[in-house]
């Protein structure tokens, strides 16, 4: 049986906590120590798993929903705690772990050695079980304010990059995106296709319904042409009621079928606004950056495409091809 077919993993009805901040895990090689500390963690409302060495206790912690809560007996079999500290001190890049060091060394430089090794705290061996639960919760709360911040940084990088109202990329962030990938086509010398997509009649929308109600139709919009595109193409709001679709490594016809796939989302059916079902179709302008000199050249041969669509009666593709523009 191989090592990780013997790791114990606890998962007991018990006092709720903190999701990730509740899951522990215990790297103790003596069975009887080990016990004692778990059920003390379990009664606390924690969720743990335990290895018997610093080897299993590193397979776990390379895995990857691990723990990061992490109680390290120093001196066990394999890779003693201060060592499993430098390791997971090397190789963290998402969240950092919180790591209790255990140990019966209370020198003042075995604390320093574990401190400088990447420990958080330590606790001397025999644990009070009280102060054990003190340091835990200690940790817990420090890894719960990590979350939130990095929930907090996650929120403001979205705020900064999104549209407030449908969600998608920005006018900003969709122009920085599309100056990459253009970039990219260069370098695997490879095409891509611009899509300018553009609401018919939407003044009426929002003089007949109001403004409320033509956000409602913005934001179905917004989601049918997102579905009308392939998962890794990238849609933006290029403002007021036009959004820009970027197809990756597409040449001409693959672009039409793109562009006709998001005008024939949009298209499918009615969107209800205050009990009523409206029609609502786009008009769509197409470019390839094979036929362009520039980013800017890009641009302004999809938006001539989309003006011949609307020249043409709305609600269909234009393409602009050569020296169309």
């Amino acid at each position: 049986m191989s090592e990780m077919a013997n790791v114990e993993v606890v998962s007991r009805q018990c006092t709720p906590v903190c999701c990730s901040c509740s899951e522990v895990l215990l790297a103790e090689d003596d069975p009887g120590y080990r016990r004692i500390i778990q059920r003390s963690l379990e009664t606390w409302g924690y969720r743990v798993t335990t290895a018997r060495d610093g080897v299993q206790a590193w397979q776990i912690i390379q895995q990857h929903h691990a723990p990061h809560l992490l109680i390290l007996d120093w001196m066990m079999p394999g890779i003693e705690g201060p060592e499993l500290c430098r390791r997971v001190r090397g190789r963290e890049k998402g969240p950092c772990s919180y790591i209790l060091l255990v140990t019966a060394k209370d020198g003042t430089d075995d604390v320093i050695q574990g401190l400088e090794a990447g420990a958080d705290d330590y606790i001397t061996k025999p644990c009070d079980i009280g102060e054990l639960r003190a340091r835990v919760g200690v940790g817990q709360r420090v890894l719960k304010l990590q979350n939130e911040l990095i929930g907090a940084q996650e929120e403001l990088r979205f705020a900064a990059t999104h549209d407030s109202l449908t969600g998608l990329w920005n006018h900003v962030a969709i122009f920085d995106l599309l100056g990459r990938e253009l970039r990219r086509m260069s370098r695997y010398r490879t095409s891509m296709g611009v899509l300018m997509v553009d609401i018919d009649h939407f003044k009426k929308v929002n003089d007949t319904y109001g403004h409320p109600n033509g956000d409602v139709v913005l934001k179905e919009v917004a989601r049918r042409v997102g579905q009308g595109v392939r998962s890794y193409d990238l849609v933006g709001r290029y403002g007021g009621e036009e959004f820009i679709v970027l197809l990756s490594d597409c040449h001409l016809e693959e672009i039409r079928k793109g562009g006709e796939r998001v005008r024939l989302a949009v298209a499918a059916t009615p969107i209800k606004v205050s009990g009523t079902e409206i029609n609502v179709t786009v008009s769509v302008g197409a470019a390839s950056s094979s036929d362009a000199d520039s980013q800017q050249d890009l641009l302004a041969r999809a938006d001539v495409a989309l003006y011949r669509a609307k020249e043409k009666g709305r609600d269909r593709l234009e393409i602009v091809i050569g020296t169309g523009a």
